[in-house]
C-alpha cells in the first residue's frame, strides 16, 4: 500500500484491490488513514462491481441506508446518485450524510459507474482545519456545546424513526484523538445549545461558512474505477454538479462502526 496526501485533506491510496478483498491490517491502516487524513481516493478498481464494493464497505462496520434515497437495483443495501434523466442539476452543498439520528454514518464510499465528459467533481473539507483556525475566542465560548441537528430534504414522515439528535460542536475522533468542528448543513443545524434562536443562527451561519472556505476544500475530479470512502466524523463533502457535461452516476454506501474499544 502506497500512500500520497493531499492538501488541505486526503490521500491517494494505491496498491490495493478491493475486488480481491482486503486483509485486517490493510483494513486498519486504512481506518488509521481516515483518521487522520478525512479521505481516501482509491483508483484503479475498474473489476470492482456492487457485491465487491459491499464487501469492501462491510469490512468497516455495518453498512446503514438512508431513508428516501434511490437503491441500486439488486442491492438495497447501496443508493444510486445519478444525474441521468434530470432536467435539472442535483441540488448538494457541503454536509455531513444522515447527521440528525443519534449515531450517523461513519464513513460514505461512492463507486464511480458513469464518468461524465467534464466536470462532476466531489468536494471535500477538512474539518479538523477548520476547529484550529478558528480564533481562540469563539472556541472558548463554544467548547462543550451541542449542536441540534434535524432531517432536511425530506418529509418527517418519510425519513424512519430518529428525525432529530444533538451533537458537540467539536468533536474528539475516536482514532486519531484530533478536534474537529462538527455541523452540517445551516438548514439541518437549527440550534446551539445555550443560545438563543438568533445568536444560533448568527454562529451556525458563521462556523459554516468558515469550515467550507475555499483554502480548506479539496476537489477530487473522478476517473473510471476510482473508490472514494470518507471519514463523515471529519468531513463535510458536496458534489458540484454546476459544469457537467455528460452522464454522472455513482454508487455510494454507508457504514456505521462499531464503537471503538475502551
Amino acid at each position: 500500500m502506497q500512500t500520497t496526501p493531499h492538501t488541505p485533506i486526503g490521500v491517494e491510496v494505491t496498491g490495493l484491490d478491493l475486488h480481491a478483498g482486503l486483509d485486517d491490517e490493510q483494513v486498519d491502516a486504512l481506518r488509521t488513514l481516515l483518521g487522520e487524513h478525512g479521505v481516501a481516493v482509491i483508483p484503479g478498481q475498474d473489476g470492482l462491481d456492487d457485491d465487491g464494493f459491499a464487501a469492501f464497505l462491510a469490512r468497516f462496520g455495518e453498512i446503514t441506508f438512508t431513508a428516501g434515497e434511490t437503491p441500486v437495483p439488486g442491492r438495497d443495501d447501496l443508493n444510486v446518485v445519478s444525474n441521468v434523466g434530470r432536467t435539472s442539476p442535483p441540488r448538494s452543498v457541503f454536509h455531513v450524510d444522515t447527521s440528525y439520528v443519534s449515531r450517523p454514518p461513519t464513513y460514505t464510499a461512492l463507486r464511480a459507474v458513469t464518468i461524465p465528459e467534464s466536470g462532476g467533481e466531489t468536494l471535500f473539507t477538512n474539518q479538523y482545519r477548520a476547529y484550529e483556525t478558528l480564533p481562540g475566542d469563539i472556541r472558548s465560548h463554544l467548547a462543550g456545546r451541542r449542536v441540534t441537528h434535524v432531517v432536511s430534504g425530506l418529509a418527517p414522515e418519510d425519513a424512519g424513526p430518529e428525525t432529530r439528535a444533538e451533537h458537540p460542536v467539536f468533536r474528539r475522533h475516536p482514532v486519531s484523538g484530533r478536534t474537529s468542528l462538527y455541523l452540517s448543513t445551516p438548514e439541518r443545524c437549527v440550534e446551539i445549545s445555550g443560545m438563543d434562536r438568533g445568536a444560533s443562527r448568527t454562529t451556525i451561519g458563521y462556523l459554516y461558512e468558515h469550515s467550507t472556505a475555499e483554502d480548506n476544500v479539496f476537489r477530487h475530479a473522478w476517473s473510471p474505477g476510482d473508490v472514494v470512502i470518507w471519514d463523515n466524523g471529519c468531513v463535510l463533502h458536496r458534489a458540484d454538479h454546476a459544469a457537467v457535461s455528460g452522464d454522472r452516476v455513482m454508487h455510494r454506501g454507508m457504514v456505521t462502526a462499531p464503537d471503538p474499544a475502551p
